[in-house]
């Protein structure tokens, strides 16, 4: 894909994954929107990585369709279409199903899962016209299980799903889709801080990479879903 004059969207682009993956973008030549639930967050993030290029932060909840349909009207106002979708937004609630919460539960699908049907529904038509490239970010959750996963493996089991089955939606239209599935990466995930102690794990630069290898691939060839994990598990 050529960059000149390409633009890419990245839900959930103020910190980690999202932060990494907008830095590369605007590294390759993409003007980039990226979005939080909160604009000051969102802003913050456009103003740190505004020294790499043409970017712009935005206020939307991607549990909302109407907020997420007005951040792709934004971003289609300003630079008049859209060729890159991200679908990182995520959250994580954790705990044996004895102990999670009904608000916890929905919280977790309207975030990880609805609000990436969400924002594919919100920019598929632009990018049926870019014949651009959806990316959503899974997780290995969302093919192995584990105790006091319920909400988080069901969410990303559905994203997986989802994005697989949108895949054969859309290629005949002219939109690749991939999913990548990150094992441990190194983020503010569930209020984590990264410190020294998580250089074993994926960083956010990597999936950043990962997203750009995707873009430079031929248009002939789609890897559909990608599995990532450390390359070491950490010394005990």
């Amino acid at each position: 894909m050529s960059k000149e004059n390409k633009t890419a969207l990245v839900t959930g682009g103020s910190k980690g994954i999202g932060y990494g993956v907008a830095k590369t973008l605007l590294q390759m030549g993409y003007k980039v929107a990226v979005t939080s639930r909160s604009l000051s967050a969102a802003e913050k993030a456009a103003e740190k990585l505004a020294a790499e290029g043409e970017i712009i932060g935005l206020e939307a909840d991607v549990r909302d369709f109407e907020s997420q349909k007005k951040a792709v009207q934004q971003l289609l106002d300003k630079w008049g279409q859209l060729d890159v979708l991200v679908a990182n937004a995520g959250i994580g609630n954790f705990g044996s199903v004895e102990d999670l919460t009904v608000d916890e539960w929905k919280d977790t699908i309207d975030t990880n899962l609805t609000g990436v049907f969400y924002s594919v529904k919100a920019c598929v038509d632009a990018l049926k016209k870019s014949e651009g490239y959806i990316i959503t970010i899974s997780s290995l959750a969302g093919t192995n299980f584990f105790a006091g996963g319920a909400a988080y493996n069901a969410s990303k089991f559905g994203v997986t799903g989802f994005t697989q089955a949108i895949m054969l939606d859309l290629r005949d239209k002219g939109v690749k889709v991939s999913t990548i599935m990150p094992g441990s990466v190194a983020t503010y995930f569930n209020d984590h801080e990264p410190s020294e102690e998580d250089a074993w794990k994926i960083q956010i630069e990597d999936i950043g990479e990962l997203v750009g290898d995707l873009l430079k691939m031929n248009p002939r060839t789609l890897p559909s879903k990608i599995e990532v994990r450390p390359s070491k598990p950490p010394k005990k």
